[in-house]
């Protein structure tokens, strides 16, 4: 039996038994998906994407492999959602179809989002969106009943799960921080996490993300205090840059921005729609005479404006990296103006951050960032934060999740220094089943996940073998081989004519590709002797002579294209 074969055969699992299948978002920051399988029936906990890294050269976004589920989407029962970061629900509307349509669950924000990115896709009038909200309990298919609890975060409306299940009860905290002064008043609910501890916690499944920072995360609050401080000093232009979908971040900036006189110009397509989403259920509360267009702000002093926009990472065509190239149509800066990055740097991300601030700083903008004002707090629980949740829910067995490896690894040692005995803390990755029960803990082999690349409206056409080309490309350059070959004998009709990119200047090394085309020639002719049946192997062997010549006088290694043609 195949390994696929196996996860697919419901019979292979026992009906007091559940099983976790990690699609996403173990030993990585992002692409967050889970399967959970009881009863034969499967429950999946969100749908993330996660942003091109460095090496993904022309990829868009990248989203879970659910190619292991295909033979089971009549099992999939739901589609539960904790909260509406791009993170955990950014893939939903390039794998709805594939996952089988389930219903999906998720709070009114969460869905609001969402709804937003179905109508880009064609999928609103399909989709089975059902609201709930904190406190609720769902049946989900005859296995799962799925508790909503409240979890505080860098998003508004966030909760985490109570899943009871024959196999007992799991809780899933979703991304979650332990602020005691959320700025809309909901904290986590730690009343419900300590009565699940009393009910008798089988699984607990815990956000790793911040596990490497010792005390507490900040709460929001701090942010808008640091607001507060800042924007009554700044006499000029204000842009602050950040998340467009941290609500709470954005209510108090603009809070912050009209208390000192001054109205709000939304910029960023994604802003706009986060921001009228949020208003609309009443997530913000922005006067409307407070929010101005692109032609009222030119016609205000420029003390009297605060643009919210996105960009706060450094992207190349985002408004602010035009902005601080000064090649924004409508928005310049001028000496005495101030930039709010109110964001983390990202992993990856430095570099293009760094340079985006020294342009900044060039147009004559003062800049406050995260290195220098505390105008950025983290959305993840840190140490101290972990360990309460360790000791109030009291799980049998644990397993980190929402990390890279290590923060896994140190979550998991964590849990021992609570008391959880080493072997009932399992340190998963994607694609390595787990099963779990009152008999205790199964590992199964690994089944075939990984990630789908999408390109423009390309989704899953580019694979490893096109981004090793690229790379390469983008590394070495490309030499094209340009040659017409008579079919019969193999002689030179044409060429050879070698045309680079990126690879040397082709003006200033004729006598060095002469030497090449030379070495061509020298090649074929061997092969004009010979009877030509195999045209690919010529092609074969002009790549390698080619190769061999370049490194042997450049140590260069372009990507050679020979395009043959045959008369």
């Amino acid at each position: 039996m195949s390994l696929d074969q196996e996860l697919l055969n419901r019979s292979s699992l026992h009906p007091d038994a559940l099983r976790l299948l990690p699609l996403g978002g173990l030993g990585e920051i992002g692409l967050n998906m889970m399967a959970l399988e009881c009863r034969g029936e499967i429950l999946l906990v969100d749908c993330g994407l996660m942003f091109p890294e460095a090496y993904m050269f022309g990829i868009d976004l990248v989203i879970p492999d659910v190619s292991v589920l295909t033979e089971r989407i009549g099992d999939i029962c739901a589609l539960v959602l904790t909260h509406g970061h791009e993170d955990h629900i950014g893939a939903v509307p390039y794998l709805l179809k594939k996952l089988g349509n389930p219903p999906i669950y998720g709070t009114s924000l969460t869905l609001g989002l969402l709804q937003g990115k179905l109508e880009e896709h064609g999928l609103t009038s399909t989709a089975r969106l059902q609201r709930v909200r904190p406190g609720q309990e769902v049946s989900l298919g005859s296995a799962f009943r799925v508790e909503f609890y409240r979890a505080a975060h860098s998003i508004v409306d966030g909760v985490g799960l109570a899943i009871r299940t024959p196999a007992g009860l799991v809780v899933h905290t979703g991304d979650f921080k332990l602020d005691q002064t959320p700025v809309d008043g909901e904290p986590t609910d730690l009343p419900r996490l300590a009565a699940y501890g009393q009910e008798g916690v089988l699984l607990l499944l815990a956000d790793s993300t911040n596990v490497e920072k010792e005390g507490y995360t900040l709460s929001e609050r701090v942010v808008g205090e640091a607001f507060a401080n800042i924007l009554p000093r700044c006499t000029g232009q204000v842009v602050l840059a950040t998340f467009s979908s941290n609500i709470h971040r954005l209510q108090q900036a603009a809070d912050a921005a009209i208390a000192c006189g001054r109205k709000i110009l939304v910029n960023g397509r994604s802003m706009v729609a986060n921001i009228a989403i949020a208003r609309q259920l009443g997530y913000m509360r922005i006067p409307d005479d407070a929010l101005i267009d692109l032609r009222t702000m030119r016609e205000l002093p420029r003390d009297q404006v605060a643009i919210l926009t996105t960009g706060s990472q450094g992207e190349p065509l985002s408004a602010l990296s035009r902005i601080a190239l000064d090649d924004h149509k409508q928005i310049q800066l001028q000496a005495g103006d101030s930039v709010i990055l109110s964001s983390k740097f990202i992993p990856g991300n430095e570099k293009a951050i760094t340079d985006m601030i020294n342009h900044l700083y060039r147009r004559g903008a003062e800049v406050y960032y995260e290195t220098t004002s505390e105008v950025h707090v983290s959305g993840h629980a840190s140490q101290e934060e972990l360990k309460l949740v360790l000791s109030l829910v009291k799980p049998r067995f644990f397993v980190p999740v929402h990390g890279e490896y290590r923060h896994l690894v140190r979550h998991a040692r964590l849990a021992q220094q609570m008391g959880i005995p080493a072997e009932a803390t399992v340190v998963l990755e994607n694609g390595f089943p787990l099963v779990v029960s009152a008999n205790g803990l199964t590992r199964e082999e690994r089944v075939e996940t990984g990630r789908v690349f999408i390109d423009g409206k390309g989704v899953g056409d580019v694979g490893a073998m096109e981004l090793r080309d690229r790379r390469h490309l983008a590394n070495h350059g490309v030499a094209v081989v340009v040659l017409a070959l008579h079919q019969a004998t193999g002689e030179i009709v044409y060429g050879p004519e070698i045309f680079t990119r990126g690879f040397v200047p082709e003006e200033e090394s004729q006598e060095l590709l002469a030497q090449a085309r030379q070495a061509v020639r020298d090649l074929l002719g061997e092969h004009s002797r010979e009877s030509v049946s195999d045209w690919e192997e010529i092609r074969v062997q002009v790549r390698k002579t080619l190769q061999r010549f370049f490194n042997r006088h450049l140590q260069r290694r372009p990507l050679i294209l020979p395009m043959i043609l045959e008369l």
